[in-house]
């Protein structure tokens, strides 16, 4: 009799812990997965002490490390994401590891710790050309491309929501603007190869329904997307399986059938009518237009300045993607060994458009794993004016790095258009938190910023980090990336514009 019980009453406490699961909306994880999902936090949270003695240390994990995931969700919770105790990371010896040089004294700084605090762009984007509706971007941090298709619709809510309520820009990425991104934040349009939501029957480019899609949202900016790090020169293949009612209807595809994404754009076929694209879609809609790409050979960034040198057509921004991105699935070998890494090839487009004097006319935006404060740090030191968010913006949402991504199995809800998985996400709640990661990374740039002494992290140069080159020593970015004096660095109207801006009040930064 006692036996049954206790099994009665453990039953009942399962059952009442299951319903608890199913109806709770803070972890997606739990309401997919009742019960057994709480197996996964326990050893989340004895983690630490199993690795220090049989797994891994904290900073080995890949692509993101457990200290790096445990800041995001600490950062997106408004938890402390301090850690205590020193570093895990051997310092003199890790080749490659950034090092920032801390100033002594400096001007005016803004409050490095003001929880309102934006980070305006130091450019204003189409500004140079002229543009119509040139604006200046409220964040340096926006959201990276990521269609919806390729994640769930309640994940793309919860990242347009939170970009509202962050000030950010959404990237609407290649799969067209969905009911979605109608979240209240602001978009940029990406345009890939299959033109998906401006294209004609036969795969190829409409400007009227760009036209018309742009009118429709908040889109803020179009962006052509040439390529992405991960999987750069390869297009995209979406199964027929997957190609519901609601995904063809937003795409303009056949219901059902297998969608394909060639890897060159049938718009154009070389820089120079790229440019003429890049001017059409800029005069028909008043919008900057940039493009986004991968680096690979560098003839094509070559010609692309050297025609962007006679100042009668050019791109408003560029932004470049590392090879280390990872948002989309991909093969292996184009994970592993297509395209340079970011900083290798952030710097070479860069000392590309720097030998022609450029840059200040053009907005530099960096992806591939920027979601982080030193990496960011680092791209801003190289000339970055923005970063772009993908991967840690889904860990702000949930993601917990199961690498499920290509199997539709995602068990969050994030990368999935399975019904039964995406309903564990909660919409509402991830929003807050991914508004709260980009703050918090705001933040952290603020204060990075201020210790080197500048008011604005774009003012951060390559010769304010060091990077490790061996055993105890080390050489500054400028001189690993081969920058020439005054590279990474402001025009004085540009620095002097931004120093002021940055160091005024939220409130009246947000009406600039």
């Amino acid at each position: 009799m006692e036996t049954r019980t206790i099994g009665a009453a453990a039953a009942t406490a399962l059952a009442l812990l299951a319903a608890r699961d199913l109806t709770q909306k803070r972890h997606a994880l739990l309401r997919n997965f009742p019960v057994i999902g709480h197996a996964r936090y326990l050893l989340e949270t004895v983690g630490p002490e199993l690795r220090q003695y049989i797994v891994s240390p904290n900073e080995e994990e890949r692509p993101f490390s457990r200290d790096q995931r445990s800041w995001i969700y600490a950062s997106a919770k408004e938890e402390n994401n301090y850690f205590g105790f020193g570093t895990e990371v051997d310092v003199e010896h890790i080749q490659g590891h950034a090092y920032l040089k801390q100033r002594t004294f400096a001007g005016t700084l803004p409050d490095a710790h003001d929880p309102q605090a934006l980070l305006p762009s130091a450019k204003v984007l189409g500004g140079p050309r002229g543009r119509a509706k040139a604006f200046r971007p409220a964040s340096v941090v926006n959201i990276s491309a990521m269609s919806f298709g390729s994640l769930s619709g309640a994940a793309i809510t919860a990242l347009n929501k939170g970009a509202a309520m962050a000030g950010t820009m959404h990237n609407t990425g290649e799969g067209g603007l969905s009911p979605y991104h109608r979240g209240g934040g602001d978009l940029v349009l990406q345009i890939g190869t299959g033109y998906f939501g401006c294209r004609n029957e036969d795969g190829s480019f409409n400007l009227d329904k760009l036209k018309d899609m742009v009118a429709s949202a908040p889109v803020k900016a179009i962006e052509i997307k040439l390529s992405q790090g991960a999987k750069p020169g390869l297009g995209g293949m979406l199964p027929g399986a997957k190609v519901t009612e609601e995904i063809a209807g937003i795409r303009g595809i056949p219901v059902g059938e297998d969608c394909s994404s060639p890897s060159r754009h049938t718009a154009f076929s070389d820089v120079d009518s790229m440019l003429d694209f890049v001017e059409l879609l800029a005069a028909e809609t008043g919008l900057p237009v940039g493009v986004k790409s991968a680096v690979g050979e560098m003839g094509f960034w070559q010609e692309l300045a050297t025609l962007m040198a006679r100042g009668d057509r050019g791109a408003d921004f560029v932004t470049i993607d590392g090879g280390e991105g990872g948002t989309g699935a991909a093969p292996r070998i184009f994970a592993d060994s297509v395209a340079l890494p970011f900083r290798m090839g952030f710097s070479r487009v860069y000392g590309t458009f720097a030998e022609l004097r450029l840059t200040d006319d053009l907005t530099f935006i960096g992806s591939g794993k920027l979601g982080l404060p030193e990496n960011a740090a680092v791209a801003f030191a190289l000339g970055a004016d923005m970063v772009n968010v993908g991967r840690e913006a889904m860990l702000a949402i949930g993601c917990i790095q199961s690498q499920k991504c290509h199997t539709d199995k995602c068990p969050t809800g994030i990368a999935t258009q399975s019904q039964w998985l995406a309903r564990g996400l909660d919409s509402a709640s991830k929003a807050t938190r991914a508004a709260a990661y980009i703050r918090s990374l705001r933040r952290e740039l603020a204060k990075v910023s201020s210790a080197v002494g500048v008011a604005h992290p774009a003012l951060i140069t390559a010769n304010d980090i060091e990077i490790m080159n061996g055993d105890y020593e080390a050489r500054t970015l400028a001189s690993v990336y081969g920058y020439k004096d005054g590279w990474s660095e402001l025009g004085a109207h540009l620095a002097s514009e931004i120093t002021a801006l940055a160091t005024k009040p939220a409130s009246v930064q947000r009406s600039v």
